[in-house]
């Protein structure tokens, strides 16, 4: 398998980055809603966004698409600090074809941010990515995540347009970011 044990951080013993596997679904959701969306968007949208895109249903489906990859990172005990999902591109963009992969999610939890999690994972889709999806790699990402923004410019992406994410009812602006 994919899996990798690193040391990181005293309190947290070993770190595993692995495929995601059907124990891990349950707190998808809540380490996704937890450092982007949460406060901004209207509790009802808000509510049917975290059920549509994190219900256990869904994250399950994904995570045995072969045509998707998911990562997780744990710690010795189990708990979910950070994950990766990634498949073909669903973007709206003229230029996204069939061979265009797209990092769909990349979080990390608030107390488990600076231990160099979020970088082994963005680096472990990316890799996979360019064997999955030998393409432009894409990433949707929301106009108001500079910190965000930043990294993935770091990696060699740059903003090619842009749309309307729902979020229930609510729309966010989102850019289109991508990497040849």
């Amino acid at each position: 398998g994919r899996s990798l044990v690193s040391r990181h951080d005293p309190v947290i013993e070993a770190v595993d980055v692995r495929f995601g596997e059907q124990p891990a679904v349950g707190v998808h959701r809540q380490l996704a809603i937890e450092p982007v969306v949460a406060g901004r968007d209207p509790a009802a949208d808000l509510a049917f966004f975290e059920e549509d895109s994190y219900g256990e249903a869904r994250v399950a489906t994904e995570i045995a698409d072969a045509s998707h990859a998911t990562w997780v990172c744990e710690t010795a005990d189990g708990a979910l600090l950070a994950y990766a999902h990634c498949g073909p591109s669903k973007l709206p963009h003229p230029e996204v074809t069939d061979r265009s992969g797209e990092m769909y999610q990349l979080y990390v939890r608030r107390d488990a941010q600076g231990m160099g999690l979020g970088k082994r994972l963005l680096a472990t889709a990316l890799d996979w990515l360019r064997t999955a999806y030998p393409g432009p790699q894409w990433i949707g990402v929301w106009s108001g995540n500079d910190r965000a923004q930043a990294v993935y410019a770091a990696q060699g992406f740059e903003q090619v347009g842009g749309y309307e994410f729902p979020v229930g009812d609510h729309r966010d602006a989102e850019f289109i970011l991508r990497r040849p």
